[in-house]
């Protein structure tokens, strides 16, 4: 309810009197910080050299030296989960996040879309005088969100931030990103020809929302949450980053974590007690279902390498090293515009990571990370053929399984794994010379990311009102660090709950338990018969010596901790699926299901979330065509990239189909005729046979009703890509699928008009599709 009028209302202007409170603005208290939020992606424990990391990053080790460096800091061990408690001071589970937001559950703790209750700190400064900004990665709305003809309430407008310029999903191609600015998707504003880079373009983009707004309000504070997609997949720069880090690398990754761990010790990062934990411990266990864990989670001796192969896992080690010390630069370009501009003091820097570094490269690495989400292994052969392109616009790399453990030292396992300190122990910096006199220190208080937004808010003064936005709001579950900036003695927190991917972990007063199991594995078993580990996190923070044997009344005290946590926080159900079943899973769409779907020309790429699922199903592609030259040619139909999609163009005047497998199988389909001139319907058909994986079947070309070509072709089991795979129609996308095309980029259809392509799915045969098409396109 609006506040009464309290002002004087007569018949002439001149005798009332008026009330503006109503209406002013919010406004900060005086001397109020600006506060930049930093978050990194798949940035290790000890991958920059703050933490004894041999990867160069001046401008982070510039905020640690100008502020505290935390060395018991935790997240999530995933993306969104991690992100949504950085921005709302509540648990993963509590926000909807129990997962990254392609692989909601429908069920409370993993649906997606964080509840209003969960107000974020952008929605509350907002209300208190702060301009908000976000730049980069969101990967906080579910699939489902993520098209224009959604509501947009879970994109960062709806959720309290005034202007965003960046990414909405868990990743994207750094030369060709998947862009939206405030409310809709926008072009790159250069090509990689010209010198474009996404991170590059994202501080920006950060300097000229600052500018914009302290141009005409220069004492009004900021909140700008800065996110680039550095350091996760795919690891894009270019070469002379790269070539920066040449031999690095070439020592191997176990005495690369050698060689850090000493460096922490000396940086006094960890403590002397601190062991260095063995590489792959359990690559003999098995999970008390009786099977192994998954190939995928284990790292390849690095004597036992090729020299080839060792030259390759180098090259990944130097591409990743150049990407975030290229972060890094462009980071200090906006630390220096704020310095310059007399702004750095009175800013609160925050600096973390959002899990620990990644493990999703496998054990070869690889040079399209979408085959780690199609459950495909890669190759040393495919691989080695993109040695001296890795980085470049050809790949979408990731470094092997060896790099994320030496880039998690001294800890073990990574990314994905709630359950050991290499998924979740991270980086923490915070720097704020006007309010923190320590400069260069080291902190040891155990916090975690639902600690950051109560810390905050003490350090502005700020409370969670009671109500945001009409929303009732849930307390804060995060506990503030504060006391901490001031007395290196403070006391931590008492405890935290983990739970991702059917991992679990808790952790109360020094003592943790771990559940042995690994993450999203093919099936599990009986989730009370699983094996849990205890570790004594004080005088063993690497989780080298488990002691649940020594101390078992220990481990069921945390045990059951852990369960009555999990019904606070609402964890359950918990995760018992494989990666492929979790991300192909079928969610709720705006529209009901249905078999067909028309596209016309023109317009926004559509994501791959939202068009026709073709996976391991029959399908056709008809595109209703005005064919006015013989020299017509061009893009009809394109979706996703040369990492893995498919495209329906005219080339030489004969109609082409190319499924190109996950970038390593390029399957071309070309018509043995042309297509003529007038009105037609140019079709591909393809037909699955068999039930093997991957689904293979005869696609099928057709001028009209007549069969103009056919062969053999394989398809991918799940998606095109996590951050791409958008469907366009009369062009390309910015990333093309095929090398085949001809013409400029975005290789338009030319000398004709597509009037409009539908695509079905119901299985039916062609000749059915095509009498009911020549119908409907003649109606229409």
């Amino acid at each position: 309810m609006s506040r009464p009028f309290k002002g004087t209302v007569n018949i002439d202007i001149k005798d009332s009197v008026p009330d503006w409170e109503p209406y002013t603005q919010p406004i900060a208290p005086e001397g109020a910080p600006n506060v930049l939020y930093v978050v990194l992606d798949d940035v290790g424990f000890s991958a920059m050299e703050p933490y004894g990391g041999l990867i160069e990053t001046p401008n982070i080790k510039r905020i640690a030296d100008r502020g505290l460096s935390y060395t018991n800091f935790h997240t999530t061990a995933l993306c969104s989960p991690t992100r949504s408690c950085l921005m709302t001071g509540r648990n993963h589970t509590t926000n909807g996040m129990g997962c990254i937001t392609e692989a909601t559950s429908g069920f409370p703790n993993a649906n997606g879309h964080i509840p209003f209750e969960c107000a974020n700190i952008a929605e509350v400064l907002g209300g208190r005088g702060w301009n908000t900004y976000i730049v980069g990665k969101w990967h906080l709305c579910a699939e489902d969100e993520m098209n224009l003809a959604s509501s947009k309430r879970q994109w960062p407008l709806g959720r309290g931030f005034e202007r965003y310029y960046g990414f909405l999903g868990g990743e994207t191609n750094q030369w060709y990103p998947d862009l939206v600015y405030d409310n809709h998707p926008v072009a790159p504003p250069k090509t990689p020809e010209e010198g474009y880079h996404l991170t590059v373009d994202l501080t920006d983009k950060a300097i000229e929302f600052i500018q914009d707004a302290k141009a005409i309000a220069p004492d009004k504070p900021f909140f700008l949450y800065y996110c680039p997609g550095a350091a996760h997949a795919p690891h894009h720069v270019s070469k002379e980053w790269a070539d920066k880090y040449k031999g690095t690398f070439d020592m191997g990754y176990e005495a690369y974590r050698e060689v850090v761990f000493d460096r922490q010790k000396k940086l006094g990062i960890v403590t002397d007690e601190a062991e260095l934990s063995p590489i792959d411990p359990y690559a003999d266990t098995t999970s008390h279902d009786g099977k192994p864990w998954s190939q995928s989670d284990r790292v390849r001796p690095w004597e036992s390498l090729s020299n080839d192969e060792k030259r390759l896992f180098s090259r990944m080690a130097e591409v990743y090293a150049g990407f975030l010390s290229h972060a890094d630069h462009e980071l200090g370009r906006l630390l220096d515009h704020l310095e310059e501009s007399g702004q750095l003091d009175n800013t609160i820097v925050v600096l973390v990571s959002d899990n620990g570094a990644s493990g999703e490269g496998g054990p070869n690495g690889s040079v399209n990370e979408n085959k780690f989400f199609n459950g495909v292994s890669d190759t040393i052969e495919e691989n080695l053929k993109y040695l001296d392109e890795l980085g470049s616009t050809r790949t979408y790399n990731h470094y092997p399984t060896g790099w994320a453990w030496a880039f998690n030292t001294p800890f073990k396992l990574w990314k994905r794994y709630a359950n050991y300190e290499g998924g979740t122990a991270d980086p923490l910096i915070v720097s704020w010379p006007a309010g923190i006199e320590a400069r260069g220190e080291i902190r040891r208080q155990y916090n975690h990311a639902v600690d950051l937004v109560p810390t905050l808010f003490e350090c502005l003064g700020v409370e969670l009102p009671d109500v945001v936005n009409g929303y009732t709001q849930k307390p804060l579950e995060g506990v503030s660090f504060m006391s901490s900036f001031a007395d290196a003695d403070a006391a931590s927190k008492e405890k935290q709950f983990y739970s991702m991917l059917g991992t679990r972990a808790i952790w109360h007063k020094g003592w943790k338990a771990a559940t042995a199991v690994p993450a999203a594995p093919e099936s599990w078993g009986d989730f009370h018969q699983q094996r849990w580990e205890l570790f004594d996190t004080t005088t063993d923070p690497s989780e080298c010596n488990d002691l649940s044997a020594e101390q078992p009344e220990k481990l069921q005290e945390l045990i059951a901790l852990w369960w009555a946590e999990a019904g606070t926080y609402q964890a359950l159900p918990l995760e018992s699926r494989g990666a492929i079943e979790i991300l192909g899973t079928e969610r709720p769409q705006l529209s009901s299901p249905r078999s067909r779907y028309t596209y016309y020309p023109g317009g926004a790429e559509v994501p791959e979330s939202v068009t026709p699922n073709i996976r391991n199903r029959d399908y056709t592609i008809a595109a209703e065509m005005e064919i006015d030259t013989e020299e017509a040619g061009g893009v009809i139909f394109s979706q996703g990239s040369r990492f893995g999609g498919h495209a329906l163009y005219v080339k030489d005047g004969k109609l082409v189909y190319v499924y190109n497998w996950l970038g390593e199988n390029v399957q071309t389909v070309v018509s043995d005729e042309k297509v003529p001139t007038g009105h037609v319907v140019l079709s591909a058909t393809f037909e699955r046979e068999g039930e093997g994986m991957p689904t293979q079947g005869t696609l099928t070309l057709h001028i009209r009703d007549q069969a103009v070509g056919e062969a053999k072709i394989m398809t991918q089991p799940g998606k095109f890509g996590l951050g791409g795979g958008g469907l366009v129609v009369g062009r390309s996308g910015a990333e093309q699928v095929t090398d085949d095309y001809v013409g400029e980029a975005p290789w338009p259809f030319v000398g004709g008009t597509i009037k409009r392509v539908l695509i079905d799915v119901s299985g039916e045969s062609f000749a059915d599709l095509a009498a009911e098409a020549r119908a409907a396109f003649a109606r229409q």
